[in-house]
């Protein structure tokens, strides 16, 4: 297993300081991983690139005028993000093989060319909401990730999206069955259990964290509190090894949070974040308990 000091130890620390942005990008530090990680370990990397691939998809395929495999991607003016894995050349190949039945499996996970395929047999569908479709078959897919570390961020972050939406669809007295996709133990108890928590306090070792969260009235600030404790989470599973791919992958998450928090609230977002994780912190478990667990852990649309 590969360990990464010079490149984790010169990475900036990366907190929530009040104004000013952050010492690096996630371009920067992809830059700089490409140089140092071993292929294997560039191969867990590409799953936290490979969920803006999917939005990116989506929003291509939603632009769509046709389902001619001649159909030019980069003329349907959608902007799109430019960190996922893929380029537009990349885009357009995977969607024109898809519209032929021509799938490549060695150049793209099987269930982008499935997603790029159905598409327009599915877009008409009252029930097709496409962004919940492709989040599901990526979470599926990441679910799977070798790394157990990385394959348990996405399941939790599966569950959360699961567990909130569920609490939603109840408040407004909603089916709750009819919102909740995937098929695992967790979504069965959501959908059959009627308690508040859906009795999953014995199931989840977060949910008595999460469920102090889903109470806050604020959304934009129950969103915060919401990363906030991803982010402590992330500091939980890499606190043994701050040198190892998990700590790589930990640190592309948390860049990407404070990014999208920086755009979306750049005068208060920063110092509203640090509070959260600091408080959250003084609630947090023991070391120990840091230490039993490290060895063995390894997009519906959002609503409001």
């Amino acid at each position: 297993m590969a360990n990464y000091y010079c490149l984790m130890a010169g990475a900036p620390d990366i907190v929530m300081d009040e104004g000013g942005k952050n010492q690096i990008s996630l371009a920067e530090f992809r830059e700089q991983c490409e140089e140092v990680l071993t292929e294997a370990d560039k191969q867990l990397i590409f799953y936290f690139y490979l969920e803006q691939d999917c939005k990116n998809i989506v929003k291509l395929l939603k632009a769509s005028k046709t389902n001619d495999p001649k159909e030019k991607v980069d003329e349907l003016g959608v902007e799109i993000a430019t960190f996922g894995n893929y380029t537009m050349d990349q885009y357009q190949d995977l969607i024109s093989a898809a519209r032929t039945m021509n799938f490549n499996v060695h150049r793209y996970p099987s269930f982008l060319s499935e997603f790029a395929r159905n598409y327009d047999f599915n877009k008409g569908k009252a029930d097709f909401f496409p962004e919940d479709q492709m989040m599901l078959a990526f979470y599926e897919y990441a679910m799977q990730c070798p790394n157990a570390m990385i394959a348990s961020w996405y399941k939790m972050n599966f569950d959360i999206t699961n567990i909130l939406t569920a609490l939603i669809a109840r408040k407004q007295g909603w089916n709750v069955s009819k919102y909740i996709l995937g098929d695992t133990e967790v979504n069965e108890m959501i959908r059959t259990n009627n308690t508040k928590d859906f009795s999953l306090m014995n199931e989840l070792d977060y949910m008595v964290e999460l469920m102090k969260i889903v109470d806050t009235e604020d959304p934009v600030l129950k969103e915060k509190r919401i990363d906030a404790f991803k982010w402590n989470w992330l500091e939980e599973q890499t606190f043994m090894d701050v040198f190892s791919i998990e700590a790589v992958f930990a640190y592309f998450c948390k860049l990407e949070m404070l990014n999208r928090w920086e755009l979306l609230d750049p005068e208060t977002g920063k110092e509203t974040f640090r509070e959260i994780i600091e408080s959250l912190r003084s609630e947090a478990k023991v070391p120990e308990e840091f230490i039993r667990k490290a060895p063995n852990r390894q997009f519906m649309n959002e609503q409001q």
